[in-house]
């Protein structure tokens, strides 16, 4: 009999369940509005309907492994409580996993969107077959998650891997987390548009100007298109983020030495506009990457077309973009339970939907 979990994306805008099954085939997916205006209630209430219904429809001749949930925020394993989530308001402090497994009688496991989403990237992605990886999720925040040993790294309560709150700027712009300079402030959609509206402040970038009054949903991705298009001030706000991803980096790398470290998200869609800057400034702050950098080929093209029985045996630290795209925290919350196995949905929880 095969397996398979149900993992479930909750989002402060969309909420998505799919049915997947353990060599990482979709068996189904559904996607819909969160609509937070409602209250949690019926949120959760929409969310344990679907995934009952999705259970219902694969068990025959499958066993369900369990059920996980990445919800964005700060998240207290050991009780289940979101202590904070910007993308949902009036959750702070809501045991949002009790609620769950009330209506679904049974165990679920929640975790952290961004942690999600790099087990999602280590099972099926970029680092598929990495054991030891680490995650940067560039979107309307910045997120982190590790992975050690093919588990999510959660530290003492669960708050582990807060990433986009590392300082790259003690004097920067205020963070929504109290602090200011948070990487947040640099490398986030939030930020570049911000970024970008500074930069038509001073006067000096007309074109990002034009485009931000003849576009009233101006966003970093016009920025972005800007910046492939030659803009200087939209390139160098793409600077700004690689600067600032590049230090970020450059303390990870010497913290852990871990093999890989993968950058999603949708702000990861100007890696060309960012990276060359992101990589330079890795380089020139961490001797730990200095060390064990991809090797070069005569051109200086990092990587090498060189075959790798010519090449010196070395082991090697690559950072590279993540491969699966919003799916990455879909996979998984559904890789959770097969790691876990934890928890079925009982025969009584099934029939009820």
């Amino acid at each position: 009999m095969g397996t398979f979990a149900i993992g479930v994306d909750l989002g402060g805008t969309n909420l998505r369940i799919a049915a997947v099954d353990g060599n990482g085939k979709v068996l189904e997916k559904i996607t819909t509005s969160t609509e937070v205006v409602r209250g949690r209630d019926r949120v959760i209430d929409e969310m344990c309907a679907a995934i009952q219904q999705t259970a219902v429809k694969f068990r025959a001749g499958r066993e369900l492994a369990g059920i996980g949930i990445g919800v964005p925020g700060i998240i207290e394993m050991q009780t289940g409580m979101v202590r904070e989530s910007p993308n949902l308001p009036g959750w702070q402090d809501y045991p949002v996993r009790e609620e769950i497994e009330t209506r679904l009688r049974t165990t679920v496991i929640l975790e952290n969107d961004a942690n999600a989403a790099a087990l999602g990237e280590s099972w099926l992605g970029a680092a598929a077959g990495v054991e030891d990886m680490c995650m940067l999720t560039l979107g309307t925040g910045v997120g982190g998650g590790v992975v050690l040993n093919g588990r999510v790294w959660r530290g003492m309560t669960g708050m582990a891997g807060e990433l986009g709150h590392v300082n790259v700027a003690p004097d920067g712009p205020r963070c929504n987390c109290g602090s200011h300079g948070c990487l947040e402030q640099f490398a986030s959609a939030t930020a570049v548009k911000r970024m970008a509206v500074e930069a038509v402040a001073t006067g000096k970038a007309p074109e990002l100007a034009r485009a931000m009054n003849a576009d009233p949903e101006f966003s970093s991705k016009v920025v972005h298109q800007m910046a492939t298009q030659g803009d200087e001030p939209a390139r160098e706000i793409f600077r700004r983020v690689g600067e600032a991803l590049g230090l970020v980096l450059a303390d990870l790398v010497n913290i852990f030495n871990l093999p890989m470290y993968v950058i999603g998200g949708g702000v990861a869609s100007a890696w060309d506009a960012f990276a060359p800057t992101m990589l330079e400034k890795v380089r020139a702050n961490s001797f730990v990457y200095r060390a064990t950098a991809p090797a070069e080929n005569p051109r200086g093209v990092q990587g090498s077309s060189v075959p790798d029985d010519v090449l010196p045996a070395r082991r090697t630290t690559v950072i590279t973009r993540a491969l699966l795209g919003s799916d990455a925290g879909l996979f998984g919350a559904a890789r959770l339970p097969m790691i876990l196995s934890k928890g079925r949905l009982p025969e009584t929880a099934l029939k009820r939907a």
